[in-house]
């Protein structure tokens, strides 16, 4: 089989949740929540096994509801949140809980991919995020470089910081803010920045982005009308503190830096539909991942606003020879920011993308009718990074 071919896997429900099992750095592990109205939900845990280009798989019955979006502990392999769907007295209400997947799943298994025969398991409850006084919850966001204590929750107009006590059985409101203003404030999607001693929170919001500085829950930085239609999501650049990217309704990706944010760094224009989800390289942060509604996900290369944008820079004590260094200066031109690949395995909705969290040359996306693909960045393209 060709190196950089897709490898597809088919869920039976329909799914718009992905994250990698990011305190996994060793096995290439994601996890799938489904969206079920008739039948109990579930979250499958992927592993790819990368020599044989195989997927093998776990179900774990998640009977709350259906899940609109899932994010797994930076620092416990077990433990993961979900928001989900539950009905009460005829209202439907997005909930939030933190979970623990049972210990023999935490690492995974190889055993074949088409045992299905073992019987799906259940997850352990570990505390519920409580928002009945609070609205619907949009998403939760783990404290990237934390033990697994700090979260954070977006419900309706509010931000709250959570820590989780007592083996993360309790969860204890922290601090809190609220959007005020005229019309619909709700959250949409938020991220943690891994910079500033993980002191500041990014969110979106209608079409507006905000810093908050979550030692005093007050806002730092605020980007009116960051993109003309609603804003869909947003991801930090993991090498450089000020900059982050956004995606929206309009179609557009945009890059920041939140020291001046009058207008972007740069903008990207090559989605046709809805821009759900974008997601920078952990690793080689000129690598920007994002998928559309368009059903395409695309891989770009935005080299100019990286860390690196004369790609890798060779130290002086490298090259010996005089000449060589004078011909190195001459071919060390930045390279241009551009669209390296546009991947078409889907045929509906891609709801979300995201990168391994073991190996920094792979990622998954996943359409709306259940299907996941994993794919690898172009190996022309990673050996002209590394070498």
């Amino acid at each position: 089989m060709e190196d950089d071919a897709p490898v597809i896997y088919g869920l039976e429900f329909q799914a718009r949740a992905l994250t990698p099992q990011t305190a996994e750095t060793d096995a290439i592990r994601f996890l799938v929540g489904t969206q079920s109205l008739k039948y109990d939900n579930q979250i499958h845990i992927i592993d790819f096994d990368d020599e044989n280009n195989m997927i093998n798989k776990k179900v774990l019955l998640h009977q709350a509801g259906e899940i609109w979006h899932i994010s797994a502990s930076p620092a416990d392999r077990g433990v993961l949140a979900t928001c989900y769907n539950r009905t009460s007295d005829s209202k439907v209400l997005t909930c939030a809980a933190v979970w623990r997947m049972p210990k023999e799943l935490e690492s995974g298994s190889h055993e074949s991919p088409d045992d299905s025969s073992s019987t799906a398991q259940t997850l352990e409850l570990l505390c519920h995020l409580d928002n009945t006084a609070h609205g619907n919850m949009a998403c939760v966001v783990w404290e990237p470089m934390g033990d697994g204590k700090r979260i954070i929750s977006l419900a309706d107009n509010h931000i709250l910081l959570w820590d989780l006590q007592e083996s993360s059985s309790q969860a204890v409101l922290a601090s809190s803010a609220s959007l005020e203003g005229k019309g619909q404030l709700r959250f949409t999607s938020g991220r943690w920045s891994p910079h500033h001693n993980c002191t500041q929170v990014a969110t979106a919001s209608d079409t507006t982005l905000r810093g908050w500085d979550t030692r005093s829950m007050s806002q730092i930085y605020c980007i009116e009308n960051a993109h003309g239609q609603l804003v869909r999501d947003l991801d930090f650049n993991p090498n450089k503190q000020y900059y982050l990217a956004s995606c929206g309704d309009d179609c557009k990706v945009k890059f920041w830096d939140t020291r001046n944010v009058t207008e972007p760094v740069k903008t990207l224009e090559e989605h046709s539909h809805w821009v759900w989800n974008v997601r920078y390289n952990h690793s080689h942060d000129q690598l920007v991942l994002t998928g559309s509604s368009d059903s395409r996900v695309m891989l770009s290369n935005m080299v100019s606003i990286s860390s690196e944008p004369f790609g890798h820079l060779v130290d002086d004590d490298d090259i010996s020879d005089q000449e060589d260094h004078r011909s190195e200066e001459k071919s060390k031109e930045p390279l241009q920011d551009n669209v390296i690949a546009t991947y078409e395995e889907h045929e509906d909705s891609v709801y979300a993308v995201d990168w391994s969290s073991a190996d920094p040359w792979l990622f998954a996306s996943l359409s709306y009718d259940g299907r996941l693909v994993i794919n690898r960045v172009p190996r022309a393209l990673k050996y002209h990074i590394l070498l």
